[in-house]
C-alpha cells in the first residue's frame, strides 16, 4: 500500500469510503498503486490499467484501455465525445462499489491482459480540420509547419476548440487568438 494514496484518500471529502472500498479490490487483482496526474493509479508490470477520478456526481474507475474489453454487463461508459480509448465504471455509493466488486475484479484482468498481450487501441482518425483554421494554414506557411510540428494531440486540441464555436466569424477569432501559441510550439493548455 502507497502512503501517498493513503493521503490522497484522506484528504477526499466526498468518496473516501468508495475510494478505499475500490482500493482494496484493485490491490487484491494484484495491481500496483502510485499517484499519477494526481490521482491513484493502478498499473501491471509498469503499465497503466485504471485510474480513480473522483467527479461531483459520481467516483469512476476509468480504463486506459476500456474500448478493448468486451463488456459483457454492460458498465462501461464513454470518458467524452472526443475520447477513443479510455472508457470508465461509474459508482454513485458504497454499495454500488459492493454490488459491482466482482465486475470490477473480471474487467480488471480482462484489462491485464490485454496489456499482456500488446493490444493497442487503433490509429486515430483522419483529423479532418474545421475550414477556418484550414483557410489560414493553407494561406500562412510559417503556421502550417508551427502547426505541423505539434504533436497529434494538440493539433486535434485546437481543432476541437476552434471547432466548437457557431458562428464563421468567431471560428476565426480563435484562429487569430490561437495562432501565436501554435507559431511558439505550444498546445492550446501548455503554459
Amino acid at each position: 500500500m502507497n502512503p501517498k494514496v493513503d493521503a490522497y484518500i484522506g484528504r477526499s471529502t466526498s468518496w473516501s469510503d468508495e475510494l478505499a472500498s475500490l482500493r482494496a479490490i484493485l490491490l487484491g487483482c494484484g495491481l500496483g498503486e502510485e499517484i499519477k496526474w494526481g490521482k491513484p493509479c493502478y498499473g501491471h508490470e509498469g503499465r497503466n490499467i485504471v485510474i480513480l477520478q473522483e467527479m461531483k456526481a459520481f467516483l469512476a474507475l476509468m480504463f486506459f484501455k476500456g474500448a478493448l474489453l468486451r463488456d459483457p454487463d454492460g458498465v462501461l461508459v464513454e470518458q467524452g465525445p472526443n475520447s477513443r480509448s479510455a472508457l470508465r465504471i461509474e459508482f454513485r455509493s458504497l454499495q454500488d462499489v459492493t454490488a459491482r466488486a466482482d465486475t470490477v475484479r473480471a474487467y480488471v484482468a480482462e484489462a491485464v491482459e490485454v496489456e499482456n498481450a500488446g493490444l493497442k487501441v487503433g490509429p486515430a482518425p483522419e483529423l479532418e480540420l474545421v475550414a477556418e483554421l484550414q483557410e489560414r494554414l493553407d494561406g500562412d506557411a510559417a503556421l502550417r509547419d508551427a502547426f505541423s510540428a505539434l504533436t497529434p494531440g494538440r493539433q486535434r486540441e485546437y481543432n476541437l476548440h476552434i471547432g466548437d464555436a457557431k458562428q464563421s466569424a468567431t471560428r476565426a477569432a480563435r484562429v487569430d487568438k490561437c495562432a501565436p501559441r501554435i507559431l511558439a510550439g505550444k498546445g492550446f493548455r501548455d503554459r
